[in-house]
């Protein structure tokens, strides 16, 4: 008999699951790699995004796609709805075992500009989704806070937010008992909308100039199915209050750029750093290091509430903060990561359904 799989059953709601991350998660929930869902509902704001989604699942009839076709068929609903209104978590929650809140605002200069924006998204929407567990003694098993880098020592409104939200679902394991609350945290993705490859493929098939805020900057880059990966190993293994971080490759963005432009006669400028920025960025901070423990491919942080973390303890598997200035990638390995990803530069124009994803 085969082993059940974590999933196997479960009813799953994606909050912003028409989002980069929420696409990949969508597709791979449908696939069965983590079992046979009863239901998967996507939850976000915009109806022309979910509209282009579904339309995209009842047209993929080809034969390599027909497991998720048919799981679509059976398994897949969209709601409209924000995180930031309480009756409508609650709404979509009833009768959900597993949520996964990758609805965010994300884009560092935006977050500064409208802080409380940020505030009412990524904090109040974390807060909304242990609040309507706590108050309607939902049965959820798990609930998945997705977080970012930019959480660890923070100096922008988008990092403080998602620091504050990490915070908020690590407490959610005091708040309601019968319920894991589980974090995880990565670097920038690539090719996610808004992220920086997408704006180096136009302005290299525009023919340039390419823009850079610095040449020091790093930053770790994993894929989207990188960050789903992580998703699921905090589903298969996270304790509660945990938050998983993937052993990620950094570069310098300078070289990403050189990498993509490669022989084309296409000039770099430099444009300063935008606000709210890092040069480099941290994904494990030094006082977070002492309670970091070893899980292979990832590391995990221990909860820093001793209610929650229990009799674990840290085996203080690092010696210091984990940020991307250290192991840096060389342009060699730069190129080589963009080639296996899929990512260097065509000549043809974007494809039309870039923009959505």
């Amino acid at each position: 008999m085969s082993q059940a799989k974590p999933l196997d059953g479960k009813r799953v709601l994606v909050t912003g699951g028409t989002g980069s991350l929420g696409q990949v998660l969508v597709r791979r929930l449908l696939g069965g790699e983590m079992g046979e869902l009863a239901r998967l509902l996507v939850l976000s704001r915009d109806e022309a995004k979910q509209h282009f989604m579904r339309v995209e699942y009842e047209n993929n009839v080809a034969a390599t796609d027909e497991v998720i076709y048919r799981n679509f068929q059976r398994k897949l609903q969209f709601r409209v709805g924000d995180v930031r209104d309480l009756d409508t978590v609650v709404s979509a929650m009833r009768g959900i075992d597993v949520v996964i809140n990758a609805a965010a605002l994300k884009q560092v200069p935006t977050c500064e500009y409208f802080p409380f924006e940020a505030v009412r998204t990524n904090v109040g929407g974390a807060e909304n989704i242990v609040r309507a567990i706590e108050m309607h003694c939902l049965p959820v098993a798990t609930v998945v806070g997705v977080s970012t880098d930019k959480a660890c020592k923070p100096v922008n409104a988008m990092g403080m937010t998602k620091a504050l939200q990490e915070r908020v679902f690590i407490q959610g394991n005091m708040r309601c008992g019968g319920t894991r609350f589980v974090c995880v945290r990565y670097g920038n993705v690539l090719a996610s909308r808004g992220s920086v490859i997408p704006l180096f493929h136009a302005q290299i098939r525009a023919g340039g100039p390419v823009t850079i805020t610095t040449v020091d900057m790093t930053r770790f880059l994993l894929s989207l199915d990188d960050a789903v990966d992580t998703v699921f190993a905090v589903l298969r293994e996270g304790r509660p209050g945990e938050t998983y971080i993937p052993r990620a490759p950094s570069c310098r963005m300078v070289d990403v750029a050189t990498a993509l432009i490669g022989e084309r006669p296409i000039r770099q400028v430099v444009t300063g750093i935008r606000p709210g920025e890092k040069i480099h960025e941290i994904l494990i901070s030094d006082e977070e290091s002492h309670r970091t423990v070893d899980r292979g491919s990832y590391y995990a942080i221990l909860p820093l509430l001793p209610e929650v973390c229990g009799d674990h303890k840290s085996d203080g598997c690092l010696h210091g903060e984990y940020g991307s200035r250290d192991g840096v990638l060389d342009l060699p390995g730069v190129r080589r990561l963009l080639e296996q990803r899929g990512l260097m530069v065509t000549d043809a124009p974007a494809p039309a359904g870039e923009l959505l994803r």
